[in-house]
């Protein structure tokens, strides 16, 4: 029962991480309505702004803002240079640009830093012991970054002028131009903040594990099958599912190991698409 709580608050820190990937590809799909396939990495991205940036600063806070910044700025160099040109087209075609924007970041990290692992030089600490449960403090910090973020992400969503304009146009974009609200500066600070919680999600996942450049695409799956799980196109149904994918894929490690347990998210995919396709929070909506 130990090893089980240890796995399962495991599965909660990678479930964060999910969450967050999710939370970006929901964004994306809640107003400019395709699968952004290039979310995974985005991440990579992030992971590595993130340890150049603590490597030239001494500081994983100042490395961390480095990272979303890029996040940040990936995404709207993306949106201006291709999804833009694509607003009009079939979102098969977004999603297939998607997939060459993200082999562009992926080879373009490959070549500048190779493809060995990387790991963030953080100090050792002993795990702390609760009831006998082993509990690490990086993954303490490692959630209280993910939180922190998604309350910094709901916060915008619900509680700024570009947030609220984000939720009409997610809702119905023809009334919110008819409004008055400028969609060019609602796109670009949508994937401002999508590309940043990227950032976000890949540099907790390398701080976690290690960071290599296909390090976001083999948590793209995941991510996708969290962002349907909870209801595409619904922010806090990404979180929740993401969560939990993370505990249901650690719980299993046990029964059919580390690297099958992947395999978890093929099934979820596959049996929310075939059960339920709308996925657990009902009807597919926009951003709210």
């Amino acid at each position: 029962m130990t090893d089980l709580l240890e796995l399962a608050i495991a599965g909660l820190m990678s479930g964060l991480v999910i969450g967050l990937a999710a939370l970006a590809v929901t964004l994306v799909f809640g107003i400019a309505r395709f699968a952004n396939a290039a979310t995974g990495d985005t991440m990579t991205l992030g992971a590595y702004a993130t340890l150049g940036g603590t490597a030239a600063t001494g500081s994983l806070v100042a490395g961390g803002a480095i990272g979303i910044l890029a996040g940040a700025a990936a995404g709207v160099i993306a949106y201006a240079t291709v999804f833009r040109k694509l607003e009009r087209r079939s979102p098969v075609a977004a999603l297939l640009a998607s997939i060459g924007v993200g082999f562009v970041i992926r080879a373009g990290l490959g070549l500048v830093y190779g493809h060995g692992q990387q790991v963030f030089q953080l100090p050792l600490v002993r795990p702390w012991r609760v009831w006998g449960i082993r509990i690490q403090p990086t993954d303490l910090e490692i959630a209280a970054a993910a939180l922190a973020t998604l309350a910094a992400v709901f916060l915008i969503l619900h509680a700024t002028p570009i947030g609220r304009q984000m939720r009409a146009v997610a809702d119905d974009p023809d009334l919110a131009r008819v409004s008055g609200i400028a969609p060019r500066r609602v796109m670009i600070a949508l994937w401002a903040l999508a590309g940043g919680v990227a950032a976000v999600a890949g540099c907790l996942l390398g701080i976690k594990t290690v960071v290599a450049p296909e390090m976001g695409w083999d948590m793209l799956l995941p991510a996708f099958a969290a962002a349907i799980l909870g209801g595409i196109g619904h922010p806090v149904g990404a979180v929740v599912a993401g969560v939990l994918l993370g505990i249901a894929q650690e719980t299993a490690t046990p029964w059919v190991g580390f690297t099958y347990k992947i395999a978890l998210s093929f099934a979820v995919l596959l049996l929310v698409l075939l059960v339920r396709p709308r996925g657990l929070f009902g009807r597919i909506e926009g951003v709210r």
